[in-house]
């Protein structure tokens, strides 16, 4: 039996062979899987209702027991996003620049794929999917390793994609699936063969990929997003926006946890707010000035640092904008935070000044994600600031790297004054 070493060296190798294919290979390669798991479907479901009742035996919170379902709207999801993928403009051998360094010395700056991208996901299915066929598409090699809780459902998707994949003539390595959990610490120390980590679970499982290994790393950990609700807002609008932001699928990283409204709309915004949120059955936590407004329980300042994924919602008033930005980057996770307001100048500095992966007016923070973006998917979204950053689709997952196309040109006629560089973009 293969070690995890092995393992990732034999990807490695047909990562250079992944990186040559045209996207047309690429895209048949997704339609392949589309028809495949649509074909498969009940046998997928049926994976799924084997770990859904393993998970509700092990008492799994609802929030990561509404993660692990899929059916069949999640698998029209992931259909669509692949679709979408293939009208895409293919990513790869883009030229980015064409200068000319001097007369028959010419440098192109061109896309490329990253090469072995290792993926460590926990409760969704669909992240598996949305992973293959990302990394398929920008012609990057994937390693996954699925949560234990979803075990029967990744087994399942990753057998009938990869056979639908080396069916259309892609390489054997364009995936593997990683089933140990003990697996993971090998895996973080092929640093040689893997090129880029994106770890998606919880902040002490991202520290933990990140302080142990030396492959790079980048995603997210906590998703503690905020809306604030301006002097200047229509409270018409931001009633609806903070519902859904809340409720329309409230075990999302994109979800709102944290509302800030302004000393002057909080009299006619929060009883309304309060009302709606007792018929939804979202609790309330509120700062001692908001408590005189809302049926709920004082937070605390460590309630600002929640990631809730739950129907919990943390209340503050503050007396002016900004107040409410300081609030968001001291305590926000830097992935997604809007404001609610009819003032364009109050927005512009809001998104100026909010030190976040995306920032919003007047619409829902669970806009931020990849399919909505017309990316046809994400592999997830980081909140760092090098490479990527909010949802990565393809342009993610790709790099450059610099052509130089000479005619026996050599440096010491440069250095020495027989010859000097004429730079022309072309």
């Amino acid at each position: 039996m293969s070690t995890i070493h092995e393992i990732t060296l034999k990807v490695k190798e047909d990562s250079f062979l992944m990186a040559a294919l045209e996207n047309e290979t690429r895209n048949k390669a997704l339609r392949a899987i589309i028809e495949t798991l649509r074909t498969h479907s009940e046998e997928i479901f049926a994976a799924n209702a084997e770990d859904l009742k393993n998970g509700e035996k092990a008492g799994l919170p609802q929030p990561i027991m509404k993660r692990l379902k899929f059916d069949q709207s999640k698998l029209d999801d992931v259909c669509a996003g692949m679709e979408g993928l293939q009208t895409l403009p293919d990513p790869l051998f883009r030229t980015l620049l064409s200068r000319q360094l001097d007369e028959g010395l010419i440098l192109k700056q061109v896309t490329c794929p990253i090469g072995v991208i290792g993926v460590i996901f926990e409760s969704r299915p669909d992240a598996l999917v949305q992973i293959a066929a990302l990394c398929l598409k920008s012609g990057n090699c994937a390693i996954l390793k699925g949560g234990s809780e979803a075990a029967h459902t990744n087994r399942i998707l990753f057998d009938l994609i990869y056979q639908a994949g080396v069916s259309a003539q892609i390489p054997a390595g364009f995936l593997t699936l990683i089933e140990n959990r003990t697996d993971i610490d090998e895996l973080l120390k092929c640093d040689e063969a893997i090129d880029l980590l994106i770890p998606r679970g919880s902040n002490a499982f991202v520290q933990y990929i990140m302080n142990n290994s030396k492959i790079p790393v980048m995603g997210h950990a906590d998703g503690v997003c905020h809306i604030y609700v301006d002097r200047d807002a229509d409270l018409e609008k931001a009633l609806p926006i903070v519902l859904d932001a809340k409720t329309q699928y409230v075990a999302a990283c994109n979800t709102v946890e944290t509302l800030l409204v302004h000393r002057d709309a909080a009299e006619a915004f929060l009883p309304r707010l309060s009302q709606a949120c007792q018929k939804d059955g979202i609790k309330l936590l509120g700062c001692p000035r908001s408590m005189a407004y809302i049926q709920g329980e004082p937070c605390t300042e460590t309630d600002f640092r929640m990631e809730y994924l739950d129907y919990i919602l943390t209340v503050k008033i503050v007396d002016d904008m900004e107040e409410a930005i300081a609030h968001i980057n001291r305590y926000g996770s830097h992935h997604t935070d809007a404001i609610i307001t009819q003032c364009d100048e109050a927005a512009q500095r809001f998104m100026l000044l909010v030190d976040s992966a995306g920032v919003y007016q007047n619409c829902s923070t669970r806009f931020a994600d990849g399919f909505r973006y017309g990316f046809g998917a994400e592999v997830g979204i980081s909140t760092g600031k090098l490479h990527a950053r909010g949802p990565v689709g393809l342009s993610g997952l790709v790099t450059y790297k610099y052509k130089l196309f000479g005619h026996g040109q050599i440096v010491s006629d440069y250095a020495e004054g027989r010859k000097s560089f004429h730079f022309k973009d072309l």
